[in-house]
């Protein structure tokens, strides 16, 4: 069961772009800032990005767990650390997902959520 949402909420949006920022610190590729507000109620944003190996994957994640937390905003759910193919980070109003990059192209996440708008950020690291 989901923790219910506060709404929507400005704060999703400084979310969103903190989690892009650690990721790009930990040499992410790639990453991208959906917002998905008119598209699905799952969510407010989510963030996407790649990684090279396993051991990078889980550094992002661990990276962006560790500035969101500088934030006061906690990980409430979190899946993917056995392999590290692909985590996803829940942090209610924005789900970060890093992926080794091979498995981002199978499983095409940002094509799914195509209708989805990309929120502009600034020049990220990665």
């Amino acid at each position: 069961m989901r923790t219910p949402r506060a709404g929507k909420t400005p704060a999703a949006k400084k979310i969103a772009l903190a989690c892009a920022k650690a990721a790009g610190e930990k040499q992410a590729r790639d990453i991208v800032v959906l917002d998905i507000r008119k598209v699905s109620s799952i969510a407010d944003y989510f963030v996407i990005c790649g990684a090279a190996s396993d051991r990078q994957v889980k550094a992002v994640a661990e990276g962006v767990i560790d500035a969101i937390a500088a934030l006061g905003t906690r990980c409430y759910h979190s899946d993917g650390w056995r392999d590290c193919t692909w985590i996803v980070l829940d942090f209610v109003d924005v789900i970060f997902h890093v992926f080794q990059d091979e498995a981002r192209e199978r499983f095409g996440i940002e094509r799914l959520w195509g209708d989805a708008a990309r929120v502009k950020t600034k020049t990220i690291p990665g």
